[in-house]
């Protein structure tokens, strides 16, 4: 079975069906501040993107370009910002956050989800206040890695956050909360730059500095907000870990889900190298799909090119510095209304569904942007009024449909794919990759749409129809399926089952004693 809907997976599930929940205030608090490290990322995405075409800023660090920009060469108007110390300005955020997630894996696996997410606040507020503050290069560089490093922390650990408290029948739409706090950022940066635009000529300091309030009140409420039961039980504080999950729950019927976290953790505590378990078998469907294939392709879209240099790409278009702000705005937008339709549907549609549905039509508007840019743009001659509206439309409806699948399914899938004992050592190789791919976007986009010109978005649209048919043949449908009994999914898909074979019973990895008891508990459930 390629996909497996609900029918299918209650066939291989094991507890599920016994597991009960309330959704409780507790447990409300505890995800909107887990997810507010979403606007970290999503501040910075929105910010940098204003900023590097602000030209208050351009005149302080990079005179250059901005006296290109200034001047009415006749040379191809895709090269306008083609400055790799520009671009090193956004990439550097990304090549420290890729080296900082292996660091906060090791937190987050022995020290909980909680005092990574802490710590990637502080990080990222001490990098903020030094953007806002430089007066050099070398001070917005520095100010970027420390940005990276609370980047790296909170997007190691959010997403496995969400996932870990959120019931297995909603787990989709509460992962989601992280995509549309990103969204929201995004959203929320750009109507700073709108504003700070117009301020000569410290507006851009605004807009760098006002990174700073997402990591402040997510410091506040990491201080107050609970662990994760799973990481309790991986850290043996199981009696705490059985108070939080009936607080969470709502219920003092909690023993099915809280068996299922004691039998993981007893797999988790045999690995001692958790990184290198992730090359075993049995986990090769994870480390391809969830921690190489979906953060890869995430990036491959194109869509965070938009977002990182939405406003320099408009002006490229030959929309002016205000304007081109402004449909940066409108396209991003629809970031955050893709996000909340996502929230709606993806526990009831699926993620297979969405990521197909949604990668049909990406493809489409990729095609349609480099086809009229083909026809209609270059050397010097811009855009007529009717085209560039068309542009901004079909732009907006690409980022939308990327805000309703690739965006937030990127995160989610991932987070829910691995078992207890590489969970952290495996969702710090998604945000590994997924950052890797980000920086070389982001150091690569403008040169490559200096040289390939519109040829760049063709390339972008043949790699998402790839990504699409990777969906397609190798994700099993996890739409409702509890998080520590995913892994059954993959020893009864058509292909992975070949791969992984069939785990042997709990019965038989542990000891004598223990298999008793957890048999015996077992027993009374089913009772």
């Amino acid at each position: 079975m390629a996909g497996g809907g609900p029918a299918a997976n209650n066939g291989v599930l094991k507890r599920a069906h016994l597991y009960e929940y309330n959704i409780t205030g507790y447990f409300i608090f505890a995800c909107v501040v887990g997810a507010i490290g979403g606007s970290l990322f999503g501040v910075d995405l929105g910010v940098s993107g204003g900023v590097t075409s602000m030209d208050d800023f351009l005149k302080e660090f990079f005179p250059a370009v901005y006296r290109r920009k200034q001047a009415h060469l006749h040379e191809t108007d895709y090269c306008k910002y083609d400055n790799q110390i520009l671009t090193l300005f956004t990439s550097s955020l990304y090549f420290a956050a890729l080296v900082s997630t292996f660091g906060a894996s090791v937190v987050t696996r022995k020290k909980g989800r909680r005092i990574s997410i802490i710590c990637g606040s502080i990080s990222f507020f001490l990098g903020a206040v030094i953007n806002a503050a430089a007066v050099n290069i070398l001070m917005l560089i520095i100010g970027r890695v420390l940005l990276g490093v609370g980047i790296g922390f909170s997007n190691q650990a959010v997403p496995l956050y969400l996932s870990e408290m959120a019931p297995a029948k909603i787990r989709g739409a509460v992962n989601q909360l992280f995509q549309l706090t990103t969204c929201l950022g995004i959203l929320i940066a750009n109507l700073i730059n709108y504003g700070t635009e117009k301020i000569h000529p410290w507006g851009w300091r605004i807009s760098l500095g006002s990174a700073a309030v997402p990591a402040v009140l997510m410091f506040i409420g990491g201080v107050f907000m609970p662990e994760s039961p799973n990481s309790l039980v991986e850290q043996g504080r199981e009696k705490e870990a059985r108070e939080v999950l009936e607080r969470v729950r709502g219920t003092k019927n909690i023993e099915a889900e809280f068996l299922d976290m004691k039998e993981a953790s007893e797999e988790a505590r045999s690995v001692k190298n958790p990184f290198r378990n992730l090359l075993k078998r049995k986990n090769r469907p994870q480390l391809v799909i969830g921690a190489i294939g979906i953060p890869m392709f995430q990036q491959l879209t194109g869509n965070n090119s938009i977002l990182f240099y939405a406003p320099v790409f408009f002006q490229t278009m030959g929309f002016g510095s205000g304007s081109s702000i402004l449909s940066s705005l409108i396209t991003n937008a629809g970031l955050v209304v893709g996000a909340l339709m996502s929230m709606a549907v993806v526990d009831k549609l699926g993620r297979r569904f969405l990521f197909i549905e949604a990668g049909i039509e990406m493809f489409c508007y990729m095609v349609m942007v480099g086809v009229t840019l083909g026809y209609k743009f270059g050397d010097g001659v811009a855009l007529t009024k009717g085209y560039s509206v068309m542009l901004v439309i079909v732009i907006c409806l690409f980022v939308t449909a990327f805000g309703r699948s690739w965006g937030p399914l990127g995160w989610l899938v991932p987070s829910e794919l691995f078992p207890l004992e590489t969970r952290s050592a495996g969702q710090s190789v998604v945000v590994c990759v997924n950052m890797i791919f980000t920086a070389l976007i982001a150091q690569c986009f403008l040169v490559a749409l200096c040289h390939l010109r519109y040829g760049i978005f063709l390339l972008f649209a043949g790699l998402i129809l790839v990504m699409t048919v990777f969906i397609v043949l190798l994700l099993p449908e996890t739409k409702r399926v509890p998080i520590e009994e995913v892994y059954l999914l993959f020893e009864n898909h058509w292909f992975w089952k070949r791969i992984v074979g069939t785990r042997q019973p709990p019965e038989k990895e542990m000891g004598e004693k223990e298999a008793k008891e957890m048999g015996e508990k077992e027993a009374n459930l089913q009772a």
